[in-house]
């Protein structure tokens, strides 16, 4: 998975992020001040660097102009337009505001890394292997026929993993913001998924709220 360097001053906020960013596969570093947090970015190439606007020493946008070519995620409490606008002209890639919701950062996160390239194609764990950029689902060697949904619920979890989601997140993931559907259609794929490729210990039923990939 990637490398990925977290400039926070908020301990609380850092520790969070940090710990849903391994959880699901990431190596983090943590700073907590504008002026070690561009030290440490000149020092080591990052596969991505999530970055406060409002920090001690040296301010995100600052850091920002002395950087080049490593991803970033602003993450801060300034909501104004001019300040999204400044970040991403200053070559952000993705701008979040808080308080945020930690799953929509790990998927932010995600989704710049598969823009920027970063990010492993291929995953694999006991004797499944998953190819993000064709699609296609071995196991034991043999490809495993999956139809499109399907395959988008498995990236999603495996993107997720070791992290709870709620059977309406995963809706809203896998089929999108405006999918009226019923929840029980999660619950259908879920048991396909586990058929197919014969993960049901793997794929964890969380009572009363949804699912998790365990890995």
């Amino acid at each position: 998975m990637a490398k990925i360097l977290i400039v926070e001053d908020e301990k609380a906020i850092n520790d969070l992020v940090r710990f849903n960013l391994e959880l699901v596969g990431h190596e983090c570093v943590q700073t907590f001040d504008g002026g070690s947090g561009l030290e440490e970015a000149m020092r080591v190439k990052y596969d991505l660097i999530i970055l406060d606007v409002m920090l001690p020493k040296l301010s995100g946008f600052e850091i920002m102009e002395c950087i080049e070519g490593t991803p970033t995620i602003f993450v801060t409490a300034k909501t104004g337009a001019q300040d999204r606008i400044k970040g991403l002209r200053l070559g952000a890639d993705d701008y979040i505001t808080k308080p945020f919701n930690i799953i929509e950062l790990v998927e932010r996160v995600k989704a710049v890394l598969r823009r920027t390239k970063s990010d492993g194609e291929v995953f694999e764990f006991d004797d499944i292997r998953i190819e993000f950029h064709t699609r296609r689902v071995y196991k034991g060697g043999e490809k495993v026929a999956l139809k499109p949904r399907e395959f988008d619920l498995l990236e999603v979890l495996v993107n997720n993993r070791n992290l709870a989601l709620s059977r309406e997140k995963l809706l809203n993931l896998v089929w999108e913001y405006d999918y009226e559907g019923d929840i029980r259609t999660v619950d259908a794929h879920i048991q396909r998924l586990r058929q197919k490729l014969g993960i049901s210990d793997r794929i964890q039923t969380v009572y009363k709220t949804g699912y998790r990939f365990e890995i």
